[in-house]
C-alpha cells in the first residue's frame, strides 16, 4: 500500500507533534463520498491509522469502510487492531474467510478457535487450499507449543543450486513471502541445512558456490517444544527469524522477531500473574466470571494457609492476653517479614530465568539473602528497640524496663523473621524449580502468607520467652 500522503502546511504544523489522523479518518468513512474515492483516500493513510479510527466508528460505519478496502487491505488493517476478533466477526462468512486467509495463520486459528464448531467448518471450507493447509498445520499444535506461533511466511531453497538459481527462486517466492532478510536452506528431503543472510546473497559472486554461504550453525527449535521450556534459549539470539522443525528435522515454520517479541510479552504476563496469585493473566475485557476464575483458587489455597496462621496466633493466647500491647506491633512484624520476602522472591525468580544456573550458584544466592536479610534485620530491628521503647515511654508513660523489654522483643523478632523470610524467599522458588514446577507459583501472596507464619511464630515465641519476667510467670 502507499502511504505517501500530502499534508497542507496548516496541518503540519498543528499535528507536528502527534498527528490525528484517526478522526480524519473517522469523517471520511462517515461522509457521503462515493466508495471509489473513499478507499482512494482510506489507502493515503498507513494501516495502522486505520485500525485506530475503527475504535471511532459506528458499527454501520464499519460496515462501510469493510465494504470498500478489499479483503488483503482489510487484513493489513485488522492486524493492527487489539479488536480483531470482535472486528472479524462483524464481516460477512465468505469476506470473513477471505481476510483471515490473508491474515497471519496464527492469527486466523486464534479466531477460529473461537467460533462454533459449525460456523469454523463453513469458514474454513470457503478458504483457498493454501490457507486451509496453513490453518490445519497450525492447529495440530497446542496452545502452549511453539508450533502454534510460527508462521510459514519465509523463503527456502534447496542446496546443490548455484547463486543465480538461487536469486531466481528468492525473487519468486518474495512475490508470496515477505520475510526475506534470511533464506533458509534444505537439502532435497526437506531437512533443514542452514541459513543465508539475504545481503552475503546478494554480494555473492555469481560462480561462488553456495555452500559456502550457508551458515550450518544456525540456531533452531523444534515445534513440539514447549514454549516455556524454549524462551530463554530463543532470547539469546538476536535473528530476524528463527526457524521451525518437525521431529524430523524438516523445515516447517519460523517465528519472526515480532513473534519472538510477542512469545516473551505473553511469559512475563503469565509469570506476572502468577506472582499476583492469579492462575492466568486477565484482560481488560473479559467476563467478571472469568476473572473471578482466575483468582479464587489461589485465594482458596491462601485461606487455607491464612487459617493456619490463625490457629498458631491461637497458640500464644495467653501470652496476647496477658500482654495485651504486644498485640499493637505484630502487624509491623508481618508485613516487613512479607515484604523482606517477596523482594527475595523477586531476585530469585530472575535469577532461575537462566537455565544455566548451576547448584552452586544457586546456593550462593540462598547464602547472599540469608546475609542481606540479616543485615537489613539487624539495621531496623534497632531502629525499632530505640524508636518503640520511646513511644511506650514517652507517649504511653510507661516504665522504662517495661517499654524497652517489648521494644527489645519487637526489634528481636524482626530482625530474627526478615532474615528466616529472605531465606524462605529463595528457598521455595528453588524448591519449585528442582519439582519441575513454576517458580512463579511461589507468588508474592504465598510468600508473604508462608512468612507470616513465620514472623507470628517467631514474635510470639520470643515473646513468650523473653517477657515471661514481665507477665510474671
Amino acid at each position: 500500500m502507499d502511504h505517501t500522503r500530502t499534508i497542507p502546511a496548516e496541518e503540519s504544523a498543528s499535528t507536528a507533534q502527534h498527528p490525528n489522523y484517526e478522526e480524519k479518518i473517522a469523517q471520511v468513512v462517515r461522509g457521503n463520498l462515493t466508495p471509489k474515492i473513499m478507499r482512494e483516500q482510506l489507502l493515503t493513510y498507513h494501516e495502522n491509522d486505520v485500525a485506530a479510527a475503527l475504535d471511532l466508528l459506528k458499527k454501520e460505519d464499519r460496515y462501510r469502510l469493510y465494504s470498500v478496502l478489499n479483503p488483503e487491505t482489510l487484513a493489513d488493517v485488522l492486524e493492527y487492531s487489539e479488536k480483531i476478533n470482535e472486528y472479524v466477526g462483524e464481516l460477512n462468512l465468505r469476506k470473513r474467510a477471505e481476510v483471515l486467509a490473508h491474515l497471519e495463520p496464527s492469527v486466523a486459528v486464534d479466531y477460529l478457535q473461537e467460533v462454533e464448531k459449525g460456523e469454523r467448518a463453513a469458514i474454513i471450507d470457503l478458504m483457498p487450499d493454501d490457507a486451509k493447509q496453513e490453518i490445519s498445520l497450525l492447529s495440530s499444535f497446542d496452545e502452549d507449543e511453539i508450533g502454534s506461533r510460527m508462521t510459514t511466511n519465509f523463503v527456502m531453497i534447496h542446496m546443490g543450486i548455484s547463486v543465480r538459481q538461487a536469486m531466481r527462486e528468492l525473487v519468486e517466492q518474495a512475490a508470496d513471502n515477505d520475510n526475506i532478510s534470511t533464506i533458509y536452506v534444505a537439502d532435497d528431503d526437506g531437512i533443514f541445512a542452514g541459513a543465508i543472510d539475504l545481503k552475503s546473497l546478494i554480494i555473492a559472486r555469481e560462480g561462488t558456490e553456495l555452500d559456502s554461504i550457508i551458515m550450518t550453525s544456525y540456531p533452531y527449535v523444534y515445534a513440539n517444544e514447549l514454549i516455556e521450556d524454549c524462551i530463554e534459549r530463543i532470547k539469546d539470539y538476536s535473528e530476524d527469524s528463527i526457524p521451525v522443525l518437525d521431529q524430523e528435522n524438516r523445515l516447517k515454520g519460523v517465528l519472526t522477531a515480532q513473534d519472538v517479541a510477542e512469545l516473551i510479552d505473553d511469559e512475563m504476563g503469565e509469570d506476572y500473574a502468577r506472582l499476583a496469585g492469579l492462575t492466568a493473566e486477565e484482560d481488560l475485557q473479559e467476563p467478571l466470571s472469568m476473572s473471578i476464575v482466575k483468582r479464587l483458587p489461589w485465594l482458596l489455597v491462601l485461606l487455607g494457609l491464612g487459617l493456619v496462621v490463625s490457629s498458631v496466633v491461637g497458640l500464644f493466647e495467653a501470652v496476647a492476653a496477658g500482654l495485651t500491647i504486644i498485640v499493637a506491633f505484630q502487624s509491623l512484624i508481618l508485613d516487613m517479614a512479607g515484604n523482606v520476602g517477596t523482594q527475595s522472591l523477586a531476585v530469585t525468580i530472575r535469577v532461575l530465568m537462566d537455565d544455566q544456573c548451576t547448584g552452586r550458584q544457586k546456593l550462593y544466592l540462598v547464602a547472599k539473602e540469608a546475609k542481606i536479610g540479616l543485615c537489613n534485620g539487624l539495621i531496623l530491628g534497632s531502629l525499632s528497640i530505640l524508636f518503640i521503647g520511646l513511644y511506650l515511654l514517652l507517649v504511653k508513660g510507661e516504665a522504662a524496663h517495661f517499654a524497652f523489654s517489648i521494644s527489645l522483643c519487637a526489634g528481636a523478632a524482626l530482625a530474627l523473621s526478615m532474615s528466616l523470610s529472605s531465606i524462605s524467599g529463595t528457598t521455595i522458588p528453588i524448591l519449585f524449580k528442582g519439582l519441575g514446577v513454576d517458580p512463579a507459583v511461589a507468588s508474592g501472596p504465598l510468600i508473604t502468607t508462608v512468612n507470616d507464619l513465620i514472623a507470628v511464630v517467631t514474635y510470639y515465641g520470643l515473646a513468650e520467652g523473653l517477657l515471661r519476667g514481665v507477665l510474671g510467670g
